[in-house]
């Protein structure tokens, strides 16, 4: 009995820190959010001071930008689904910001002359296999309750950064580096 209450009241407890820190996400990411035209002239600014360099990297960072396009796309679409399985405006919202980071993304994938593989793909639907069946499980696991829709979240969040992390340790390119930067940034804020 005295582990059920247990169990309750850390259940309780995680839930007030999930539920407190998105809805306090919406009014801190109007303060940390860079729009994407002030990202895109941070990356302009990179390639004037690089020159030729940012043309070595693409081939080295294309896997790793058009991954970071379909998370992103992950994301927003994970979101998109929790909003209208549950109906919390805090999903509404982290979406939209979702959606700026594509934006952001996409900026790279044009800058180093790749084909964006969310450009024509509808909610839900990935090239990536493994983010597809991803999809799928955070769906799934977030149609359950809110609670676990808002871990659905947590967890989302945790991983973008996790890779963004770990895209940036394994390049050189300034472009690159500025924006992952930036959505690691926002992306806490999620958090």
């Amino acid at each position: 009995m005295k582990h059920t209450y247990r169990k309750i009241f850390t259940i309780a407890i995680l839930t007030m820190v999930v539920v407190f820190g998105l809805a306090a996400q919406a009014a801190i990411e109007q303060q940390n959010v860079v729009e994407t035209p002030v990202e895109v002239e941070v990356v302009a600014t990179a390639e004037v001071a690089t020159g030729n360099q940012a043309e070595d990297q693409t081939s080295d960072d294309a896997d790793g930008i058009l991954y970071m396009q379909e998370e992103e796309e992950l994301a927003r679409d994970v979101y998109l689904a929790l909003y209208d399985i549950w109906g919390i405006r805090t999903f509404a919202n982290i979406a939209k910001s979702e959606q700026q980071h594509m934006d952001a993304v996409a900026y790279l994938v044009s800058t180093k002359g790749l084909v964006d593989p969310s450009a024509q793909s509808a909610p839900g639907e990935f090239h990536n296999p493994e983010l597809a069946k991803l999809y799928t499980d955070l769906v799934a696991q977030g149609s359950k309750s809110i609670v676990d829709a808002l871990m659905v979240g947590a967890t989302i969040e945790d991983l973008d950064i996790y890779d963004l992390e770990n895209f940036i340790a394994e390049t050189d390119d300034p472009d690159t580096i500025a924006v992952y930067k930036n959505l690691i940034k926002i992306g806490r804020a999620h958090v």
